[in-house]
């Protein structure tokens, strides 16, 4: 039914964008959802999106900030951009500042000095501060509007002071207790504030055990933690255990979604910045690096085959099997590093843990080597002969066994360094596997082409 709404409006509001009737089309944006407006506007023509956000910028400007902030990325600086510097400026102004520092550091610097300089000095500040992390960190993400008290304040006074401070913060899922240097003490849940009279200071009921993250801690790392204990809201501290921020739910299941979305992108060899609703241009830029590297590597292989063409040349029917031997192989060391990298990406798979899973994942790779050998002896055996069946088979068992320890070796140790994991895909394990299959294929066949020939 929401489905059907939204393509409803969706057309509704397209043609009369397409009208120029942009008053019309802002007085039914403005009945919608932030989320749904959102979508919406993504689905429009680029000029028609700018048009229509323009316009309803200068009618709802609230409506339009918590819009901006449920778009992806790429399409929020695009309209930002597209706004005046009045416009942008009030509009970045009712953003939470973490919403405000992540489209600022995504515009060109010279448009990015030029908002915080007009923005309030207050939240210049707040968002100034915020672009002193590190990308995909902690500090990066989190919001300075968060609710802390001191350890001595009774629950009367933290109710009141919650009932009139309400607006001045994003969302109060838990109070947060600190003393007067702003030392993170503990932590209390709305819940706890009824359960307990109203008398009882704040440092009686607090747990002292905090679930807390470090400003440096890697985004996918809070995601993990709150994601493990089902939080919703993790405090991050500095390295003297002052209360910097916190991050709230909505924005983990944003970093959830991004890093997922890197990893597919990764594994498969394209940009996470490539759309299917983009243009062909970018995408072509976006992907022929890919493409390039991929055609670097596969020519690896080719050397190995030319290296051999005498045993080749010798017993033709070695040539047949090799497309059947590398797309085992290929497809097998992609299963095992899926799995290994989404493993890493959980916290299941560790560099201490990492030998236990090489074990496992070898083990899978001798037992599926087994089985497709044993299909693949009978039916070269029957379609050629039985000297290549073997020589197949064994390829096979051999081929399965180096995919399993290169999908678990090369990711775990990408991420021990510091590097992605899912870079290693077509990269490195694919094109290893490939490598050292074709040599350990040919370079057995070299040694029994007689052999083989009979």
């Amino acid at each position: 039914m929401q489905v059907q709404r939204l393509n409803l409006m969706l057309d509704s509001i397209t043609r009369l964008a397409r009208r120029g009737a942009m008053a019309n089309a802002v007085n039914l944006l403005i009945k919608l959802r932030p989320v749904d407006i959102a979508q919406i506007l993504a689905q429009l023509q680029s000029y028609e999106r700018e048009a229509l956000f323009k316009a309803f910028t200068r009618n709802d400007l609230t409506k339009a900030a918590e819009a901006l902030s449920e778009m992806e990325t790429e399409n929020a600086v695009e309209l930002l951009t597209s706004l005046d510097k009045d416009d942008a400026t009030r509009l970045l102004q009712e953003l939470p500042s973490d919403d405000a520092a992540l489209l600022i550091s995504e515009m060109p610097e010279a448009s990015r000095e030029e908002l915080l300089e007009a923005m309030k000095l207050e939240l210049s500040t707040d968002v100034q501060e915020l672009l002193g992390f590190a990308e995909e960190t902690a500090g990066r993400i989190m919001t300075q509007d968060y609710f802390a008290l001191d350890e001595d304040v009774t629950i009367s006074e933290a109710i009141t002071s919650l009932q009139r401070r309400s607006e001045d913060f994003e969302m109060a899922f838990y109070i947060y207790v600190i003393d007067s240097r702003h030392h993170l003490l503990g932590v209390i849940s709305l819940r706890q504030l009824l359960l307990n009279p109203p008398s009882t200071p704040l440092k009686k009921i607090m747990s002292s055990d905090v679930i807390k993250v470090m400003t440096g801690t890697d985004q996918e790392e809070v995601a993990r933690i709150v994601a493990t204990y089902n939080l919703l809201a993790v405090p991050v501290v500095d390295e003297e255990n002052k209360l910097a921020g916190i991050i709230t739910v909505d924005d983990i299941i944003d970093v959830i979604r991004e890093e997922a979305t890197e990893d597919i992108y990764a594994l498969a060899g394209v940009n996470a910045d490539d759309r299917a609703t983009g243009s062909a241009f970018n995408s072509v830029k976006l992907r022929l690096p890919w493409i390039a590297i991929s055609l670097v590597t596969s020519l690896l292989g080719v050397a190995v085959v030319r290296f051999f063409l005498h045993t080749i040349e010798d017993s033709i029917l070695l040539a047949v099997m090799i497309p059947v031997i590398v797309t085992m192989g290929s497809y097998a060391a992609t299963q095992t590093m899926t799995v290994v990298v989404r493993g890493l990406g959980l916290g299941e798979v560790t560099w201490d843990k990492s030998w236990r899973v090489m074990l496992k994942e070898s083990l899978v790779g001798l037992l599926m080597g087994a089985a497709v050998g044993v299909a693949a002896f009978g039916i070269v055996a029957l379609w050629f002969s039985w000297q290549l069946g073997l020589l197949v088979a064994a390829t096979m068992i051999f081929s399965l066994l180096i995919a399993g320890i290169l999908g678990t070796l090369i990711p775990t140790l990408l991420k021990r360094f510091r590097f992605d994991p899912a870079l290693a895909s077509s990269v490195f394990v694919v094109t290893l596997t490939d490598v050292i299959t074709l040599l350990f294929y040919l370079g057995l066949a070299a040694a029994l082409v007689r052999f083989l020939n009979r």
